[in-house]
Order: C-alpha cells, then structure tokens, then sequence
C-alpha cells in the first residue's frame, strides 16, 4: 500500500482536497460543525487505510472514474447548453462513493446519508451514478432505482438522467443509431443498453420491488417517508450482492418521529465517533446548534451559508429575503425557513410538551439490572380495550450528585391481534418494538383485550428478579375497577399504598410540570435504546385548564399518535414526588414553585 502525504495527495485528488479545504477553512463561505465532522473522517481513514482494524484503502484514481464520468454530461437546462462542472461538495460525495474500496476492490459504502438545503442540487448528485452504474460499470443487467413516496416525486432523478441523455448524441442516439440509453418516460423508466440494466422510478406501490436486487438506488426526499418502508424493501434486496449502494438525499423535516430522522440521528453518530459504521457515507450541512440558538442567529447569512454549499450570490440574495419574510410572518412561512433554508430539524407546535434536546440529554445506557434493590414507585396507565397500555417505574437517586436524579423504566403492552393493526393506523414500528423487549404482547383474552393480570404478572417477575423495594402504585382510574382489587394484592406483598391519580389538569400539573424541568436540568435518565418511549414523547402536547395548569395530550388531528408512555412516567413522577420525601431539593423547588 502506497502511503500518500494528505497534502501531496489532494494535488490530484479533488475529493480530498475538498476535505481538507473544509478542515482548514478555505472556502469561500462559512462550514458548520456537522459537514466539517464528515470531512474529518476522510482524512481521518486515509491515515488508517489498510490497516487491520480498518480494511479499506483510498483509491483517488477510481473516485476520479465518477468524477470525470460526471464531467462529460451536458447541462441543457437553460439558454444554451454547457458541459456540467461539479462543485467541490460534489466532487467529495461522489468521488467518496467510488474511491473508498475494499481489500477485493469492492466498493466500501453501502448506504449513504446525504441532508443538504433545498435547491444544492441533490437529483443531480443521484442522477450521475445512476447512469454511470446503470451502464459503464462492467456489471450486468444492473437494476437501478430512483424511490419517492410518488412516482412523480421519484421521476425527479430519473428526468434528470433523461435530460442529459437527450442532450448527447452518443448517449440517447440519434434517428439513424440508438444511443447508449432508450428513455421510456410513458413507464418512468430508462434502458441501460449497454449492460442491458435500467433505470426505474419507484412510487408508493413498494410490492414492485419486493424480491429485486438493487445495484444502486436513491430515496429522494426521505424526510416526507412516513414509513421506512420503502428504504427496508431496497435494502433488503442486498444482501447477496458484493457491492452496491442504497443512497438518501433529503432536506430536513418537521416529523421527528419520520423515520428519517432516526437515520439523522444515526448518521450523526457515526461522524461524532459515536457509533461504528464503516460502511456509510455521511455529510451533513447544517447550521452549528450555537448559532441558531443566538439572538437572531438563525436569520443570519452564517447560518444560511452553512446549510447551503452550492452558495452563490443569487442564492444569498433569495435566503436573505426568505429570512426577512420568515421572521416577519413566523407559522408555516418560519417552519419551511428552518427546514428547507436551514437545513435544520425542527418540530414546531406551540402546545410541545418536551424539549427533545433537554430529552435527548438525559439519554443513558443505565439499565433496569442497575437499579437492583432500589426504591421504585409504578404508575400503571390503562388503556381501553385494545389499544397501548404502559407502566413506568420510577426510581430516585440520591446518591449520584448534587441534585435527585430520577431513573425511568418504561414498558407497554398491546393484544396480539391488535398488532398489525396499530402498525397500520399510527404507522410506527410496533413490531420493532417488540423485538427490542420494549413492548410485550398479551395472547391471553383472545389477544383482543389487554390482560391486566399479565401485566402484573410481568412487574412482580420483574421486581422479584431485580429484588426492587416497591414503594407506591399509581392508577389511572378510568378503565381500573376490575384490576384494583389485582393492585391491591400486589400492594399488599410489598405493604405500600396504591393511589389513584386522577387524570386533570388540576391534579397533574405539578408533576408534568416538574418532569419537564428535571429534563432540562438533565435529572431524568432513561435508557436510550427505548425508542418507543421517545416516540410518544415527541407526540406529547399539552392543554391547559382555565387557572392554567397543564397535562399533557394527543395532538387532536393525529389521535394515533400514541403518549401512554409518557403518562405512565409523569403519573410515576406524581406518585415519586408524594411518597419519596426530598433528601435533596428538586429543580422544581429550587425555583421556588409549588409542589404536591
């Protein structure tokens, strides 16, 4: 293996030089934290490459290969047509993709994360390696696929593939030859004559591609997926194949329970150093969190060129007046501003209960087998028929700093003939869920009703293993007359009091209130792979009474997006907060607030 000097190297490797034009702050406009993370990792493998903890090495002359195929494509979008000339961001994403290879040659991404304002040129950046894997790749009857949530959508890519085959003769023929493609717009798909491939844009209808074996394929727009659907049918058609590459592009969005932001967050991960995935390529062009966060900081021209790398002084002008519009007008005007201006995630609603950020902080690894021979108090929230039922047990801890600090164990339960049916009504991943061990199915009762006694059967197996000191149960009292008497035998066995807790603002309001501040101190800890308790967090509104106490509720134009959980675990807070004592003030009463 040669061992190539960064700087002698980016001389003849535009993907490199890109990076490190980035890292040392060459460009002409402002790089945020996120796009410079991604161009570390670059430079960060080429001085590991081929080792043995790191099996790949960089081979700039096949990233070059993409690079150059790129720039013999025609722009004929316009007044006159030109020869396209990549930008330096471009130059970094696809020479990325096809210079990064394993010890057999293999192409080293398998996935790629790519979130990039609007308007920065993403069908483009799809639309060059699906011609170029579609045919000039020495791989046979490749299938190639562009994937939107509408075929309209998906024939985005494709017509930008159309447009530069029809632009030269060589590639879509003339009326005497045929060329290298045959555009079949009238089925939204592009023949590869070569390696007698195609291109095909994909809809909703994802059962057209169950059991193909994609080569390449974009997801264009994955913040709008409902569902990760789609994404999982591509993927899975892989898994025989040696290379291949299954490529997002997307803006950000204001569903964070879309599943593009779990691969958001994911791909976020992987750049930062904190999760281990060799196999996807990452960039991300964001706002840095301080800046947006400062006065102003998010109308600013800094916060703007960050998001933004195909910057140009006309895209300066237009954001400049998209920012002085979105201020003024706030709403639906603010909202588009953030996401497709900016780049930036954001669930607007005046009513959200939580803070994701202050939540994501109190993310932990802690486990329910830490808490062994604690105190806990169990809130247990009930649901009617057939719908989710959650229990949350709630520890403090006094003994790991300065203030109390709360441990949450969340868990639900759903009838096993109503599973399929809530992954189709709240399009979420119950099914996931259930193999992660964060949600149990009844079979009991027909698994049409949820069965109370199998719930309690769960939490006296679980107290009994972990030895947990059970100090008060909590109840919703609707729904809760014929499982009393089965919690107040529980209650016996560990000779603590059950307490009702009454489902209004007026009786909640301390705790919801409280909970809500603990998480932004970063006193709450749950464990971070409950991903179903952060899914009904995020669903979680609130709704006030006329003496302005809250509690929390569903969104009333989304009524299956699912806040058991977190009902469970502020009713566990409300019963932790009345029997536990205070050994050390809460952030609630720090602030001088009232408690119950």
């Amino acid at each position: 293996m040669v061992d190539y000097p960064l700087n002698a190297l980016a001389h003849d490797d535009r993907t490199t030089r890109y990076a490190l034009d980035v890292v040392e702050g060459r460009l002409d406009r402002k790089v945020g934290k996120t796009e410079r993370l991604c161009c570390e990792r670059h430079l960060r493998d080429l001085e590991r490459q081929g080792t043995p903890e790191f099996p790949y090495v960089w081979n700039p002359e096949l990233a070059h290969v993409m690079i150059d195929f790129a720039e013999t494509l025609t722009l004929a979008e316009g007044s006159s047509p030109q020869p396209l000339e990549l930008w330096g961001f471009q130059d970094f994403i696809l020479g990325s993709w096809h210079g990064w290879r394993d010890l057999e040659g293999y192409r080293r991404f398998k996935t790629s994360y790519i979130q990039i304002g609007r308007q920065n040129g993403k069908s483009l950046i799809n639309s060059v390696p699906s011609m170029y894997y579609g045919n000039f790749d020495g791989y046979m009857y490749p299938q190639i696929y562009a994937a939107a949530t509408k075929s309209e959508q998906a024939w985005i890519v494709a017509k930008e593939c159309m447009k530069f085959i029809n632009a030269d003769p060589e590639l879509g023929g003339t009326e005497f030859e045929p060329g290298m493609f045959e555009v079949r717009e009238y089925n939204k798909r592009i023949l590869c004559n070569i390696t007698r491939g195609e291109i095909v844009a994909l809809g909703r209808d994802t059962k057209t591609i169950d059991g193909f074996r994609p080569y390449y394929a974009s997801v264009d727009e994955y913040h709008l997926h409902p569902t990760d659907q789609m994404y999982r049918l591509l993927l899975d058609g892989c898994r025989n194949l040696h290379e291949y590459l299954i490529s997002v592009i997307t803006t950000a969005g204001f569903d964070l329970n879309a599943p593009c932001y779990e691969e958001y967050e994911y791909s976020k991960a992987i750049i930062e150093c904190v999760e281990d995935m060799e196999s996807r390529f990452v960039y991300i062009a964001e706002p840095d969190a301080d800046i947006m966060k400062a006065k102003d900081g998010a109308f600013s021209s800094e916060a703007q060129q960050m998001a933004n790398p195909l910057w140009t002084p006309q895209k300066a002008k237009n954001l400049a007046d998209a920012a002085v519009e979105a201020k003024k007008k706030g709403g639906h005007t603010l909202r588009n501003y953030f996401t497709k201006g900016l780049n930036w995630w954001v669930q607007f609603a005046d009513n959200q209960y939580m803070n994701m950020d202050h939540w994501k902080q109190c993310a932990s690894d802690t486990k329910i087998e830490d808490m062994t021979g604690r105190d806990c108090y169990l809130m247990l929230d009930l649901s009617s028929g057939g719908d989710l039922t959650s229990g949350n047990l709630e520890f403090p801890l006094d003994d790991i700093g300065e203030n109390r600090k709360y441990y949450l164990h969340s868990h639900s339960f759903i009838p096993a003939a109503r599973v399929a049916e809530h992954i189709k009504s709240d399009l979420a991943p119950y099914d996931m869920w259930i193999g992660d061990g964060l949600l149990t199915v009844t079979e009991t009762l027909g698994g049409v009703k949820t069965d109370y006694k199998y719930i309690l059967s769960y939490y006296r197996k679980l107290l009994k293993e972990n030895d947990l000191k059970l100090k008060g149960i909590g109840y919703d009292p609707h729904n809760a007359d014929a499982f009393l008497h089965d919690l107040s035998e529980l209650a016996d066995e560990y000779g603590c009091e059950v307490i009702e807790v009454v489902q209004s603002a007026r009786s909640l309001n301390d705790a919801t209130v409280d909970f809500q501040l603990e998480a932004e101190a970063g006193n709450l800890i749950y464990d971070r792979s409950n991903k179903l308790l952060t899914w009904s967090m995020r669903n979680a509104k609130t709704v006030s009474n006329s003496f302005r106490e809250i509690k929390i509720d569903k969104d009333p134009k989304a009524k299956t997006k699912r806040i058991d959980p977190v009902d469970a675990a502020i009713g566990a807070h409300k019963i932790t907060l009345a029997l536990a004592g205070q050994a050390k003030k809460s952030v609630y009463e720090e602030r001088g607030m009232r408690r119950l």
